[in-house]
C-alpha cells in the first residue's frame, strides 16, 4: 500500500474532539454529530441496563433493548480491547546504555533478565533492528459474562457470545504506528505520528491521548520484542511465579505520579496504571503480560465511582522471522471492576480476545512518515493547544 493511499483512508469527515479516554468506551453521537454525554456516563448506563433480566419473548419491547445491548457490548469490548495503550513511554535512550553501578538489587536483576530476553528473541544478534514493520492477524472477542453484587445476592448474566475480526498494523522508528481493527462490521483506527496519540471510533470520532507519548499495548505484546525489552529497561524484579508449566520471573514497571495526572481529564481521575511481565527462566521469552489501570470518575451529587481494568495476556507460539522470534498467538482476558457509590454494590464483567499473527514483515518499502500523519482535526487541536 502506497503512502498516498494510506494517509487517503485516514481522511474522514469532521468529528466532534475529545481527549482519549482509555478502558471502556461507550460514547455516543446524536443525530446531529453532537455528544449526548461522557464516556464516563454512558459506561455508567452500560453497567446498568446489565442489571435488566430480561423475562420475555422476542416479541416483547425488550427485544430491542437486548438488540442496542449486543451493539453496546461490541464497543465496551473494542473499547478495552482494541488498542490499549501501555502504562509508560518507552525511553529514548538505548537499554544498552544503562548503568546498572550502584543501583538496587531488585532492578539490576531485572536488567539481567531483559538482556536475557533479547538474547532468547535473537535481537542481541543484530547492532540495529529493522527501521519499519508491518503485520496482519485476526480476533475473536467474547464477552464472557458480567457479574452484579449487591447487599442481598450476587447474580451472573452472559451468553459468551462472540465476534471475530482481523487487524493491520504498521511501525515504523521512533515511536509511529498505525493499527486498523474491524470487528463485526465496526472499525477502529488509532495511531501515532511519535507525538500525539489518537484513535477514531465510529461512535465517538477522533480522540487524542493526554499525557506523555506511549506504545499501542499490541506491540509489546510479543510482537517487537525490542519495544517490550525498553519499555522494562527500568522495571523492578519482585521474584518468581508460576504460570501455567512455566517458571518465571515477574518484572514490573510502574507510571510514575506526574505522568499518570497529566492523563486526568473532566471528573475522570488516572490513579496508578502498573505494568508486569512474567519471563520464563527455560526459554527467556515472555509468556505473560498484564497490567492493572485505576481510575475515579468524580460528580458533586453522586460518591465518587472507580473503575479497575486489569488486562492479562498469554504470549506463545514463538517463530522465527528474519532471525527474530516473534509470538504469534495468545489469549487476552481482561477485567472491568466497578466499585464506590454504596460498598454494598459492585459489578465486574469479564472478556477475552483469541489473537493470531498471520504475517510479520520487516523493513516496509515505500513506508514513511507521512503515513502516520493524524487526522486533521487532530492536527488543529494540537495546534491550538498552548
Amino acid at each position: 500500500m502506497s503512502s498516498a493511499s494510506f494517509r487517503r483512508k485516514q481522511r474522514w469527515s469532521p468529528k466532534p474532539l475529545t481527549p482519549l479516554m482509555e478502558g471502556p468506551d461507550l460514547g455516543m453521537e446524536d443525530s446531529d454529530g453532537g455528544k449526548k454525554a461522557s464516556s464516563w456516563d454512558l459506561i455508567r448506563d452500560w453497567f446498568k441496563m446489565q442489571r435488566i433480566v430480561p423475562g420475555s419473548n422476542s416479541s416483547s419491547p425488550m427485544s430491542s433493548v437486548q438488540g442496542s445491548g449486543k451493539t453496546q457490548d461490541l464497543r465496551l469490548l473494542l473499547g478495552v480491547l482494541g488498542c490499549p495503550l501501555a502504562p509508560i513511554p518507552i525511553p529514548k535512550k538505548s537499554i544498552s546504555s544503562i548503568h546498572i553501578k550502584d543501583i538496587p538489587i531488585e532492578s539490576s536483576t531485572a536488567y539481567y533478565i531483559i538482556q536475557q530476553y533479547l538474547a532468547a528473541t535473537g535481537c542481541s544478534k543484530h547492532d540495529a533492528g529493522p527501521k519499519s514493520m508491518y503485520s496482519t492477524g485476526t480476533v475473536k472477542l467474547i464477552l464472557c459474562e458480567t457479574e452484579i453484587s449487591t447487599v442481598k445476592n450476587v447474580r451472573t448474566l452472559g451468553s459468551r457470545s462472540s465476534e471475530n475480526g482481523c487487524f493491520v498494523l504498521w511501525q515504523m522508528s521512533p515511536g509511529m504506528w498505525s493499527l486498523e481493527l474491524a470487528v463485526a462490521g465496526h472499525k477502529v483506527v488509532a495511531g501515532s505520528d511519535g507525538k500525539i496519540v489518537w484513535r477514531h471510533t465510529p461512535w465517538l470520532g477522533a480522540h487524542a491521548a493526554k499525557g506523555p507519548q506511549r506504545p499501542l499495548r499490541r506491540i509489546i505484546q510479543g510482537l517487537d520484542p525490542r519495544s517490550t525489552a525498553s519499555l522494562f529497561a527500568k522495571a523492578q524484579c519482585l521474584g518468581e511465579k508460576r504460570i501455567g508449566d512455566d517458571d518465571c520471573f515477574v518484572l514490573k514497571v510502574t507510571a510514575d505520579r506526574a505522568a499518570v495526572m497529566e492523563r486526568n481529564e473532566g471528573p475522570a481521575e488516572v490513579i496508578r496504571h502498573v505494568l508486569y511481565g512474567y519471563f520464563s527462566q527455560k526459554s527467556g521469552l515472555l509468556i505473560y503480560m498484564e497490567d492493572s489501570h485505576l481510575t475515579g470518575v468524580h460528580s458533586p451529587e453522586n460518591d465518587a465511582v472507580y473503575w479497575e481494568t486489569t488486562i492479562g495476556s498469554s504470549i506463545g507460539e514463538y517463530r522465527d522471522v528474519d532471525g527474530v522470534k516473534i509470538g504469534h498467538q495468545g489469549r487476552t482476558v481482561a477485567t472491568v471492576f466497578r466499585f464506590g457509590e454504596t460498598s454494598r454494590h459492585h459489578s465486574r464483567t469479564r472478556m477475552e480476545e483469541i489473537w493470531n499473527i498471520n504475517d510479520v514483515v520487516y523493513n516496509v518499502p515505500g513506508l514513511s512518515s507521512d503515513s502516520f500523519i493524524p487526522p486533521a482535526e487532530i492536527l488543529r487541536a494540537a495546534s491550538a493547544s498552548p
